[in-house]
């Protein structure tokens, strides 16, 4: 059957997010379509933790309800590695007395904010000042972490033009670091200064040389990371963290004041405009009043802003058959252009852009780890038997397949 049929299936997850009591009402060939959704988007075992939170997991039929418990037991695992991995790269790291700041995941498990909730692992982010970078690099390469980038074209890449050095694995291990000096690459349309960020970053509580962003700042980078990349595979987790962000921060006196003034002094009006955009229109997050003003004074044109939409609104989607039309993935190499436009100046982004597309890139550590949870859930879907009096419709969602 064509891919095209399921015309109502596109904002599916969403909607579940959205209004998680909507879940006792799908069928079993909807949940079929909503698990598999929620693989590609790496937010099973985050549904689980939402739906168990609000009392509605029993409300799940059996067969999905196991395979959302089973993923929540792979994250709670995720989370414990993570925090034995910190605990690894802060002991050795220990020495040196240089300040170490958590980004994104490492950071929500850390600090145990909400986006923590069954997220899964492909690294392990963090920042140091821009010149101890060198000195950090030297200290994890002598306890065996090694470098995970061997080709010299994209070594000097990294080094040259981006806010990282390349990432380095563990020998034993296998765990992977993204270690940063900043949150956009210095040669970026609105760099960030390191320094700025640092001066409000706080201390992980109980450990004086672990720190995390400030809440504006953490709130920030999460949308520069989201809106600026150019990869959209986890789009909606990541749109889902900022949800998750927001509700948390969003209590905090004066905190969507600060997060306006926040994002004019770092010049990131626009990842902050694209959050509150599409927090509204995908997940109907509930916007107050400043949050609404931020987002009138920091829109663009309304032609840009329709063009916007037209990308966003399918990229930002779960990447999944059943979300996808026949402009999907023209919106989705946009955006990849885009990212790159923001990213480099055009005489450094041209010969770039030539070389990658002349050259195939070896797999990274997080596509291929991400890969493979896929894959093993696909394999647990198609083991799943139907319930008993929906075999058909299972069976005609397994034909559309």
């Amino acid at each position: 059957m064509s891919k095209r049929q399921h015309p109502d299936g596109a904002r599916l997850l969403p909607r579940l997010a959205a209004r998680p009591e909507a879940c006792a009402t799908l069928s079993l060939s909807q949940w079929d379509l909503v698990l598999r959704q929620a693989m590609r988007a790496g937010i099973v075992a985050r549904l689980c933790f939402q739906l168990d939170e609000l009392g509605l997991l029993q409300a799940v039929p059996e067969r999905p309800r196991r395979l959302l418990e089973s993923s929540r037991m792979l994250a709670l695992k995720h989370r414990r590695d993570v925090r034995w991995e910190v605990d690894c790269v802060q002991r050795v790291l220990a020495a040196s007395g240089i300040p170490i700041t958590l980004l994104k995941g490492a950071a929500y498990v850390m600090a145990d904010l909400p986006p923590a909730r069954g997220r899964l692992f492909a690294d392990i982010d963090f920042m140091v000042a821009r010149e101890s970078i060198g000195e950090v690099e030297q200290i994890l390469l002598d306890a065996d972490w090694v470098p995970e980038v061997t080709d010299a074209y994209d070594q000097r890449y990294y080094r040259r033009w981006t806010h990282q050095i390349p990432p380095l694995q563990h020998s034993r291990r296998s765990t992977v670091l993204d270690v940063h000096h900043t949150i956009v690459p210095p040669v970026a349309r609105s760099p960030v200064a390191a320094e700025v960020l640092a001066a409000e970053s706080l201390p992980l509580a109980g450990n004086g040389q672990l720190r995390i962003l400030a809440p504006a700042d953490m709130v920030l980078h999460s949308a520069v990371h989201l809106f600026n990349e150019g990869e959209f595979d986890r789009g909606l987790r990541d749109l889902l963290d900022l949800s998750d962000l927001l509700r948390h921060f969003g209590t905090q006196p004066e905190f969507w004041e600060k997060l306006a003034a926040r994002a004019e002094t770092l010049g990131l009006t626009g990842p902050l405009f694209l959050t509150l955009r599409y927090l509204d229109h995908l997940l109907e997050f509930p916007l107050p009043a400043p949050a609404r003003e931020a987002a009138r004074r920091c829109q663009p044109p309304p032609l840009a802003t329709r063009c916007l939409d037209v990308l966003f609104l399918r990229a930002l989607l779960p990447n999944h058959y059943s979300c996808d039309d026949w402009f999907t993935g023209t919106a989705r190499w946009l955006l990849y252009v885009r990212a790159h436009y923001l990213r480099m100046p055009l005489p450094l982004l041209m010969p770039h852009l030539l070389r990658k597309s002349l050259i195939r890139p070896r797999e990274t550590a997080d596509s291929k780890k991400f890969r493979e949870i896929q894959q093993r859930v696909e394999e647990l879907l198609r083991l799943t038997p139907p319930a008993k009096g929906e075999a058909g419709q299972a069976k005609s969602a397994a034909g559309q397949r």
